[in-house]
This record gives C-alpha cells, sequence and structure tokens, in this order.
C-alpha cells in the first residue's frame, strides 16, 4: 500500500506542484487549498504525512500542525514557507514539525524531506505496535485478577504509572511484586526505556554500592576498570529495586541521597551525575514495623513510598486461584509441548482448599510439574507429588486437635491467631497498643483480624 500524503496549501498552483512531484514518487497524494477541509480529511482517513503551507490567510500552517496532531498523535508533518526564519523553524520544531522546505523548493529537497518524514511515520506506527505487543505481554492486561482484593491493588498500580513518583510494593514472596513493577513500566511513558530490576539481597554489602551506583578503575581491589552501576544502565526508563528491606543502615543513608538529590557518584569518583530514572521498590518485610523497630529509616521509608501498594497474599483472594491455575496450565502446555486439558474434580478441589504459602509462585510451580508429569489428558492428583500434609485446610480454619494429623502450618496459624487474641485481651482491645505489643503495624493486625475472624472492638 503506497504512503498517503496529505498537501495543504491555499495556492491551487503550488498544491498541483508538490502533488505532482510526489505522485511520481508512488505517494498517493489527497491535495486541499482549503484549510478547513484539509483538516477534517485527516478525520476522515489514515495519512501518513502532511505536508503544509506556513503562511495563508484563514489558518496559518503552525495551527494546522497544531490541530492536526492534536486529531492524529504523532502524525509527521512538513511545513512550507516563503519566509523561513530560526524563529519560525524552532517553533515549528517544537510543535511537532519534523522539518521545513523554504519555496523555492527543488524537488529533490523537498522528495528527501518526504522520504526522512515517512519514514518517521513509519518508525512511529511500529513502536505503536510494539508497545501493544509489550503491554498485551507485560502489561496489566497480562495480570489474572478477579478478586476484589487483587483489582484494587492493580488499579492502583494502573493510576500510579503515569506520574513520575516513586513506588513501594509491599507483599509476601510469591505475590507478584516484579510482576506489577514490569506493568507499572509499560503503562507509563519511559516504556520506550530500559526495565532495570535489582534484587538487593542477591549482593554482599560490600558489592550493593558498585552494582547500583557503579565504581572507578582502581576504586576497590579488582576494580580493573570502569563500571556504570544500574542507576545509569536504567537511564531514560526504570529502576525496580527487589527486597529493598535487606539493605543496611550504612547503605540506606547513600540511598536515600541519591533519590533526594536525583544524581549518582561512582564509588571512587569525584563527581555527580544527574539522573534520569524512576524508581520502583519491592519488600516482603513489613517497612513501618522495621522502622518502629530502628531496622529502617523512616525518611527513606516516606521517600519509597510516596505510593505504597500491598499485594495480597493468594490466600486471601482465593477467586484466583482457578483463574490463575487455568492461566499456567496453558503456558505450560505451550512450553511443554504438552496438551493436558485440564485436572481431575481431587485436584480442584486440592487447589481450592491449599493454603499456598508460596503464593502464586507456588501454584505456577504446581501447574508445571502437573503439566510435565500428567500421563493422560488431565492432572491426577499423584502428577503433583505433593508433600504429606500438603492438602491441609486453608489458614484460618481449625487444626486437628492435639496429636492429630494437622500440617506445621496449621499450628503455625493457630499459635499466631492464639498470640493476637491474647494481646487484644491484654490491651483492653485498643488495637494501637496491641500491635505494638506484637511487634507489627495497625495494618498488619487489622489484616489479620480479618483473617482470623476475630471480634474486638477497639
Amino acid at each position: 500500500m503506497n504512503p498517503r500524503v496529505l498537501v495543504l496549501d491555499d495556492e491551487p498552483r503550488m498544491v498541483d506542484i508538490v502533488a505532482m512531484v510526489l505522485r511520481r514518487e508512488g505517494h498517493e497524494v489527497v491535495p486541499f487549498s482549503d484549510a478547513g477541509q484539509a483538516l477534517d480529511a485527516l478525520d476522515a482517513g489514515p495519512f501518513d504525512l502532511l505536508v503544509t503551507d506556513l503562511r495563508m490567510p484563514d489558518i496559518d500552517g503552525l495551527e494546522v500542525l497544531r490541530r492536526a496532531r492534536e486529531r492524529v498523535p504523532g502524525l509527521p508533518v512538513i511545513l512550507m514557507t516563503a519566509h523561513a526564519s530560526v524563529a519560525t523553524a524552532i517553533e515549528a520544531m517544537k510543535q511537532g514539525a519534523v522539518d521545513y522546505v523554504e519555496k523555492p523548493f527543488n524537488n529533490d529537497e523537498l522528495k528527501a524531506l518526504v522520504r526522512r518524514g515517512l519514514e518517521h511515520s513509519r518508525l512511529a506506527r511500529e513502536n505503536r505496535s510494539l508497545r501493544g505487543a509489550l503491554r498485551e505481554r507485560q502489561g496489566f492486561e497480562a495480570i489474572v485478577a478477579e478478586s476484589p482484593a487483587m483489582r484494587a491493588a492493580l488499579e492502583l498500580a494502573r493510576r500510579s504509572a503515569s506520574a513520575p513518583s516513586t513506588v513501594l510494593l509491599q507483599g509476601e514472596s510469591g505475590t507478584g511484586k516484579e510482576l506489577v513493577a514490569r506493568a507499572i513500566h509499560c503503562e507509563s511513558e519511559r516504556v520506550g526505556g530500559p526495565f532495570v530490576a535489582a534484587n538487593c539481597k542477591a549482593f554482599a554489602e560490600g558489592l550493593l554500592e558498585s552494582e547500583l551506583f557503579g565504581h572507578e578503575r582502581g576504586a576497590f581491589t579488582g576494580a580493573q576498570r570502569a563500571r556504570a552501576g544500574l542507576f545509569e544502565e536504567a537511564a531514560g526508563g526504570t529502576l525496580f529495586l527487589d527486597e529493598i528491606g535487606e539493605v543496611s543502615a550504612d547503605f540506606q543513608g547513600k540511598l536515600l541521597r541519591v533519590l533526594q538529590e536525583r544524581q549518582v557518584r561512582r564509588v571512587g569518583g569525584s563527581g555527580w551525575q544527574p539522573l534520569d530514572v524512576r524508581v520502583l521498590a519491592a519488600t516482603n518485610r513489613e517497612l513501618r514495623a522495621e522502622v518502629a523497630a530502628g531496622r529502617f529509616r523512616e525518611d527513606l521509608y516516606f521517600r519509597l513510598a510516596v505510593i505504597p501498594i500491598a499485594l495480597p497474599p493468594l490466600r486471601e483472594r482465593r477467586e484466583d486461584v482457578l483463574p490463575l491455575a487455568r492461566h499456567f496450565l496453558a503456558k505450560w502446555n505451550a512450553a511443554l509441548g504438552r496438551r493436558v486439558e485440564g485436572w481431575s474434580d481431587e485436584v480442584g478441589r486440592w487447589l481450592e482448599r491449599h493454603g499456598w504459602p508460596g503464593n502464586v509462585r507456588e501454584l505456577e510451580n504446581t501447574l508445571e510439574r502437573g503439566v510435565a508429569l500428567a500421563r493422560g489428558a488431565r492432572i491426577e492428583l499423584d502428577d503433583l507429588l505433593l508433600d504429606p500434609g500438603a492438602d491441609a485446610a486453608p489458614p484460618g480454619s481449625a487444626p486437628d486437635g492435639e496429636g492429630g494429623a494437622g500440617s506445621l502450618r496449621d499450628f503455625l496459624e493457630s499459635a499466631a491467631e492464639e498470640k493476637i487474641r491474647a494481646a487484644l485481651a491484654e490491651s483492653g482491645g485498643r488495637r494501637v497498643e496491641a500491635a505494638r505489643s506484637l511487634g507489627i503495624d495497625r495494618t498488619t493486625l487489622y489484616r489479620l483480624i480479618r483473617k482470623y475472624g476475630i471480634e474486638h472492638a477497639d
């Protein structure tokens, strides 16, 4: 399909000349001498490029440029002018023109500018297509969530995507914190930049600073060459700091300065480099409790938790268990080249009953194992290679009596519930005081009270 070019000039003869030149290049040209009609035509059909005169009696070219880009964002525009000036060119470029040509123009010059503009249009289309495909694979639409709790968390994450603010994702291991972080990046204006993930727990204390900030040659033993840190590698994009609750007090101060000053200095370096990066952080710790215990800096917590998002554990979003299981069934069928159609009723009941201490990660591993080992069209319970006690009732249900067959998880859940009840009784039902005595924050206490169905009022 030939590129479609809309040509606008208040002089019909000039329109005819430009149209003739471009048609000889194989372009489909739609000519206009009236700006209003040209703008209406942009609404009617797709165009790859707009070539417009600058000085026209009804609407000038800069106004046509502005209105055209409102109608078709990203449309390349070339301005023709007999009054070229540096000021005109700068203003045109500011408003989105890809170039301008001075009348009387050389035909080869016009053709070269049009080729460049059409290439710009092609790349923009490809970019939009790639972004759409990326959102399908890694955006919010790719996250399976039917439960109200998870949908509320994802809605907050979606709203945060367009902001430059730091986001703190909190939740147990395996709840999908990195998945949500990638979705935030995909839905943000930084999607064209890199997404760089760093697990702060994976590096020894002495190496974390070098890994994130970079180092100069000779900064320490073994530093034989200068190396950019992950903050620099993430320039123009997003840096995801996982397990942020594990970093030392000394490093917390250094990280705080980088986030406040928006600049970084390599280990062994003397100069500061400005940063253009958005930071997302995640932790499976209750950072408020860590702050209260003096293990995490309060000022860093508030710097990270500009937008705090709590991801619920799988046991609190049971509506998602079977949809997620079906999603992983399809994923691992494709990955392993299998054609497993589903699972037995017994497996279905177990999936709904299991407590999922490993959250979504455990569920995916279970389905991968089931697909890999299934001997027929359905996954049977023995295909899952369950550990003894793995089919225990969900947390919060009554465990077996003493000496019974209850699992360790049931025992721990029962002990936690008993501890909370005792703390509430001792505080006279005052939850703030009970949370303090338990060493947890109020939000966690409220969640556990709801989870165990404890009837206690302040």
